[in-house]
C-alpha cells in the first residue's frame, strides 16, 4: 500500500503510520456505540467523509486501528469508490462544496458540457470544487446538478448559483406517503396475514408467476421462481434489496421510493418472513440522498410502530459505483468490500450474502407484491399488450416533450409510449433513434419503434430492454458521439477486475474518439469484450457501437 507517498521518518522512529491519538478519538467518538464489524467499513467511511469533508491517512489510520483492520484494506476499498476523497499527508483537502453535473447521455444531450465550463470558470475553486460524473438518476430534469445533496434539475448557471447563494445544499425532500397514511389505505394488513401463516411462500410465489412478475431491474427472471428457490434451501439466509440503479437513463426506482416508500418496505418485509429470512439488506445508491433520508426515516417509524419484528432491515449506503448493480458486486459491497463482481456458479440464491442462501430482488420487483396480492395475478397480468404481462415503469428522457417515469403496459411500442404517454417529440425536434434498456441495452433507430418493449422482444436486434429507461434522440443528435458518451461512462465505471473490460473500454474509446471508425478493429474488440468478460458490464459495453453500425451507416458519410 502506497498511500502514504510522501511521508517522511526520522530514522529514531518506528516504520509505517503512526496512530495519532487525536485522530483516534474523532473517529471513537463518530462511530460511537456503532459495531466495528468488517462488514460496517463503508457506512464508517462515510460516517468520517460526512464528518470532515474527505478521508485523511490520519483518520484511515485511526480506523484501521478500531477495527481491527490492516491499513492496506481499508485505503483498497476506500480507493474503488468515486465518493470517497482521500487525503494523504501534506495534500490539499476538497473544497468544502462540491457541485456534481452529470455529463451521462441525457444530460450531455441538453448542455451539461457547457454548463460544466461555465460553472468550473466562475467559481472559486477554493470554495467550491465542481465535478463532472456519471448518471445521478434525474434525467427527466437533463441538465442535472447537485449542489452539496441538493438536487437542481433543469438546471443552469443562474439556478445552480441561485442554490449556492441561498445555501441550499442540503436534500429537499418531497411530500411522500407516510407509514400513517400508508396503514389508513390498508397498508401491512398483507404483512400480518404472512405472519400468521395464511398466506405461505409457496402461496405467494405461485401468484407471482400467474402474475408474469419478473425481476425489474433488467435481468428479468421470474420473481416466483426465485422465491421458490431460496425457499427451499436451509438456514440462515438473506434478502437483499438492489436500490443501486446507476444505468444511464435509469431513474424508476427513485420516482417510486420519493412517493410511496412502504410499497417497497411491505413487499420486502412480505418476501423475508415468506422465506424465513434472518434479515433485510436494503442497498440504496449514494447518488439519492433524499430517498435515504426517507428510507431511514420510515425504517425507523416501523420499528417504534412494532411493525419490523422478527427480521430488521438494514440500510446500507452505496458510494458512487454502478458496477454495484450487479447483485455479487453489491453483496460483495454490503459485506464491507469493494464491488467486484464474483464468478458464477455458484449463483447467489445458493452462496450469497455471508455465503448464505440470498433472495435478491430489484425495489420495483417488491413494489408490485402487494398489489397482485390483494387485486389478484389476473389484474397484474391483463395490464400489458400483446400478449405481454403487466405494468413497467419505463424511465422516459432525452428528446421527448413530457419526460419522466411513465406507468404503461409490458408490449407496448416506442412510438405509442411516445405518442400516448409523453407528448410526442421536443418541438423541432425529429424522431431518430432511442436507447430500449439504457446504456447497455444498444441502439434503436426509429424505423424499429413499432417492436413490443419487453424483455426478449428486442434480442433479434442485438438489444434488450433492460431497466426500462429509455433515451429518445434526434435528427440534431449525432449517434457516434452518443456512442462515445456512452464508451465512456463504461470505461469509467469499470471495475478493473478482467483485463476483457479494464483494458477493452479504454481501447474502444480509443477508437470511438477517431474521426473514422476502423469497424475491422471495433468488431474484433467487440467479440473479446463480449466473450471474455467477467459481468454484465464488459459483456453489454459495447453494444451501443453495435447498433450505431448496424442501424446508422449515413453518419459515417457526413
Amino acid at each position: 500500500m502506497s498511500f502514504g507517498k510522501g511521508l517522511s521518518r526520522k530514522p529514531s522512529q518506528p516504520k509505517g503510520r503512526q496512530l495519532e491519538d487525536a485522530a483516534l478519538s474523532e473517529v471513537q467518538t463518530l462511530l460511537g456505540d456503532e459495531p466495528r464489524r468488517p462488514d460496517l467499513l463503508i457506512e464508517h467511511l462515510h460516517k468520517i467523509q460526512d464528518a470532515f469533508g474527505c478521508l485523511e491517512a490520519r483518520h484511515l489510520r485511526a480506523l484501521a486501528e478500531e477495527m481491527r483492520l490492516s491499513q492496506a484494506e481499508i485505503y483498497e476499498v476506500a480507493s474503488f469508490y468515486h465518493h470517497f476523497d482521500i487525503v494523504r499527508e501534506g495534500e490539499t483537502k476538497p473544497a468544502a462544496l462540491t457541485i456534481r453535473v452529470c455529463d451521462s447521455v441525457a444530460c450531455s444531450l441538453k448542455g451539461a458540457e457547457a454548463l460544466a465550463g461555465v460553472l468550473e470558470s466562475g467559481l472559486d475553486p477554493s470554495k467550491v470544487r465542481v465535478q463532472k460524473v456519471p448518471c445521478i438518476g434525474r434525467c427527466a430534469g437533463a441538465p442535472a446538478v447537485q449542489v452539496g445533496k441538493r438536487a437542481v434539475d433543469n438546471a443552469t448557471e443562474i439556478s445552480v448559483r441561485s442554490a449556492l447563494f441561498e445555501g441550499e445544499t442540503s436534500p429537499e425532500i418531497p411530500d411522500y406517503v407516510g407509514l400513517e397514511e400508508y396503514r389508513a389505505q390498508g397498508g401491512y394488513k398483507l404483512l400480518d396475514r404472512v405472519r400468521t401463516g395464511d398466506l405461505d411462500a409457496a402461496a405467494i410465489a405461485d401468484k407471482a408467476l400467474e402474475a408474469g412478475l419478473r425481476g425489474l431491474g433488467g435481468a428479468g427472471f421470474p420473481t416466483g421462481t426465485k422465491w421458490k428457490i431460496v425457499n427451499d434451501l436451509p438456514g440462515p439466509k438473506y434478502l437483499t434489496i438492489n436500490g443501486d440503479e446507476g444505468e444511464p437513463g435509469t431513474f424508476k426506482d427513485r420516482h417510486h421510493l420519493e412517493r410511496d416508500p412502504h410499497r417497497l418496505l411491505e413487499g420486502a418485509l412480505i418476501a423475508a418472513h415468506a422465506i424465513s429470512a434472518d434479515r433485510v439488506y436494503l442497498y440504496m445508491r449514494d447518488e439519492y440522498p433524499a430517498v435515504l433520508e426517507i428510507l431511514k426515516t420510515e425504517i425507523a417509524a416501523l420499528n417504534d410502530a412494532g411493525i419490523i419484528t422478527t427480521i430488521g432491515i438494514e440500510l446500507r449506503r452505496g458510494a458512487g459505483a454502478y458496477i454495484c448493480g450487479e447483485e455479487s458486486a453489491m453483496i460483495e459491497s454490503i459485506e464491507g468490500k469493494r464491488g467486484l463482481p464474483r464468478h458464477r456458479p455458484p449463483f447467489i440464491a445458493q452462496v450469497g450474502l455471508f455465503g448464505r442462501p440470498t433472495l435478491n430482488h430489484n425495489v420495483e420487483t417488491l413494489y408490485w407484491i402487494r398489489d397482485i396480492i390483494e387485486k389478484g395475478p389476473d389484474w397484474f397480468a391483463s395490464q400489458g399488450r400483446r400478449d405481454k404481462k403487466g405494468f413497467r415503469s419505463f424511465s422516459v428522457s432525452g428528446r421527448v416533450r413530457d419526460p419522466g417515469v411513465k406507468l404503461a403496459p409490458a408490449g407496448i411500442t416506442m412510438n405509442e409510449l411516445l405518442e400516448e404517454f409523453c407528448g410526442g417529440m421536443e418541438e423541432g425536434h425529429i424522431f431518430k433513434g432511442y436507447l430500449p434498456g439504457g446504456a447497455s441495452g444498444g441502439i434503436l433507430p426509429a424505423s424499429l419503434a413499432d417492436e413490443p418493449l419487453d424483455f426478449g422482444t428486442l434480442d433479434k436486434h442485438g438489444c434488450f430492454i433492460g431497466s426500462h429507461a429509455i433515451v429518445v434522440f434526434s435528427d440534431q443528435d449525432d449517434m457516434r458521439d452518443v456512442a462515445l458518451n456512452l464508451m465512456r461512462f463504461f470505461k469509467h465505471e469499470s471495475c478493473g477486475q478482467c483485463t476483457p473490460c479494464r483494458s477493452g473500454t479504454e481501447k474502444m474509446e480509443q477508437l470511438l474518439s477517431d474521426e473514422d471508425w476502423d469497424k475491422g478493429k471495433i468488431a474484433d474488440l467487440d467479440e473479446v469484450m463480449r466473450t471474455a468478460s467477467i459481468c454484465g458490464l464488459g459483456q453489454a459495453a459495447s453494444n451501443p457501437v453495435a447498433s450505431v453500425l448496424k442501424f446508422f451507416p449515413e453518419e459515417f458519410d457526413k
